[in-house]
């Protein structure tokens, strides 16, 4: 049951925001998963900067559609009100801007320019299942950014920018405003925002176990009681958990 009291615009609690930092995506999918969502993690993305792969935000999004020639000109950035650059200067901070890019990549979805204002917005990420172009600016830009691939082509070859903040697919995964967006080396992942709460408890719940299991098994002990944890395993970890609490 959807609960119609969270709306888009409402912050994100900062427990919740520590969590769905601490946990991985490998995680929170299994998390997700449990609750019968199979179909959450954006395929095909990669982080362009490496160092910068850990993301946390809220969906803001973008929708594009097929260019055509006589429509998406050059002239057309001329006008400040272009839905795209209206987009970029409308992203509020502590959200993504998610890009529905039709999985399409000849052409870019944005360039290094327009994230750069992302930004300076406070932008927390940007996420396109298409490409993006000055990759190398990408390379060393200070906000996390999963696309597929590098394209010199600017937008308007293959995108027509069509509207904002309206449900779109990015990567096979339906994205809705306010959608929670998680990001690492493995990839993003969406958390429908009125799971998000619940699914940042459990998945940081569950990151702090497997880190104690990790500690076993990297020590030599066997599956069998250590992974999943037996009773007794679990007794251990409770009395270690207490002095090391994951936040």
């Amino acid at each position: 049951m959807v609960d119609s009291s969270i709306q888009a615009s409402d912050p994100l609690p900062e427990r919740t925001l520590r969590a769905l930092r601490y946990a991985s995506t490998a995680t929170i999918t299994t998390q997700l998963l449990s609750r019968g969502l199979r179909n959450q993690l954006v395929q095909g993305l990669r982080a362009l900067n490496p160092e910068r792969s850990r993301m946390v935000g809220v969906a803001f999004t973008l929708r594009y559609i097929p260019a055509r020639e006589d429509l998406d000109v050059l002239a057309v950035f001329q006008d400040y009100d272009h839905p795209q650059r209206k987009a970029v200067e409308s992203v509020n901070p502590g959200e993504v801007l998610v890009i529905d890019s039709r999985g399409q990549q000849r052409a870019a979805s944005l360039g290094h320019i327009l994230a750069t204002r992302l930004l300076h917005r406070g932008c927390a990420g940007v996420v396109t299942d298409g490409s993006v172009r000055d990759s190398d600016g990408f390379a060393e830009l200070a906000m996390p950014t999963f696309a597929r691939n590098p394209s010199a082509n600017t937008n308007l070859i293959q995108h027509h920018a069509v509207d904002a903040q309206v449900p779109i697919g990015c990567g096979e995964v339906a994205v809705y405003p306010g959608d929670v967006l998680v990001g690492d080396h493995d990839g993003v992942v969406v958390i429908p925002r009125h799971l998000a709460d619940e699914v940042a408890e459990a998945a940081a719940a569950q990151e702090h176990l497997e880190e104690f299991v990790l500690s076993k098994v990297d020590s030599g002990l066997p599956l069998r009681g250590t992974y999943p944890p037996d009773e007794a395993t679990r007794a251990e970890y409770e009395r270690w958990a207490s002095e090391n609490p994951w936040h």
